[in-house]
């Protein structure tokens, strides 16, 4: 495990943006820690990304909470951002490998946060291994999680075609606020120069892997921990009236919707969806 070395900005001074670096596999895994030094002897939270994304796209909710009592780790999947390897074809593998990424860094327990692709990564972690996680928080989810024939066929031959496709679904509108970070920032526009940044082919293995996807309801029935739900209302990809099984499958779940908000409610509505988590985790130090 190693922390990253200092940077600069230009025209600035150096600057550290600790993160950290483990071995799984024989690859490196990547994982930021929200601007402060990993403690595995904190509540650990760790943040799971969705398909064609990275680790940046938690970086509101994950600087806060790491400034706030909790040792964070903001996961690149194999194959994506800063991690080792080809990408992992299935649920199940990916959420093995998180756990696995985890332990190598001494964190126990985490509570684990997934978006789309990385919701059903928590779910499967939870229920497949419900002793080694503390909670989720199951962000823009579904089960099924079904990718549409047209987005997956543009994942296959056009990838560019499917970006616009993504990000055309992903926002209630091209520009809103308060989702932009700041004047002169689009979140439209930023959600798709990072999609461009990861490898070709990526895309189309995280959707097949979230089609392939058939043991949510199974691993819902072993998920001993608490549960919490962020949708947001106008969310295109994955409606909220698709994650209602689940909803009902989970007897310590609760929800949260985000009006005008689409499916990357990270990026759309990232206070919403921080209070939300900020609530959530408060409420497991009182079980």
């Amino acid at each position: 495990m190693t922390a990253s070395t200092a940077s600069s900005r230009p025209g600035g001074p150096a600057y550290r943006a600790p993160s950290l670096r483990v071995t799984v596999d024989g690859r490196e895994a990547y994982a930021y820690t929200g601007g402060k030094a990993f403690d595995p002897c904190l509540p650990t939270v760790c943040f799971v990304h969705g398909a064609q994304n990275d680790h940046s796209v938690w970086i509101l909710q994950s600087r806060y909470l790491a400034h706030h009592g909790y040792g964070v780790l903001a996961w690149d999947l194999p194959g994506h951002g800063r991690s080792a390897g080809p990408p992992l074809a299935d649920i199940a593998a990916m959420a093995d490998w998180v756990l696995r990424a985890c332990a190598a860094t001494g964190a126990t327990q985490p509570v684990i946060v997934g978006h789309s692709m990385g919701s059903l990564i928590a779910l499967e972690a939870a229920g497949s291994q419900p002793d080694r996680v503390r909670a989720i928080a199951l962000v823009g989810t579904a089960f099924p999680m079904k990718v549409s024939d047209a987005l997956l066929e543009a994942a296959r031959t056009d990838e560019a075609r499917a970006f616009d496709m993504i990000n055309q679904w992903s926002f209630s509108g091209i520009t809103h606020r308060p989702g932009n970070p700041g004047p002169g920032f689009s979140v439209f526009n930023q959600t798709r120069r990072l999609m461009e940044r990861q490898a070709p082919g990526v895309l189309l293995n995280d959707f097949q892997a979230c089609n392939r996807y058939v043991d949510g309801l199974t691993r819902a029935a072993s998920v001993s921990c608490p549960s919490l739900f962020v949708m947001g209302e106008s969310d295109q990809m994955t409606p909220p009236r698709a994650a209602r099984a689940l909803q009902q499958a989970l007897p310590a779940s609760r929800a949260v919707r985000v009006p005008r908000c689409g499916h990357s409610v990270m990026q759309e509505h990232p206070e919403a969806l921080l209070v939300a988590l900020r609530d959530f985790l408060a409420s497991l130090s009182t079980r």
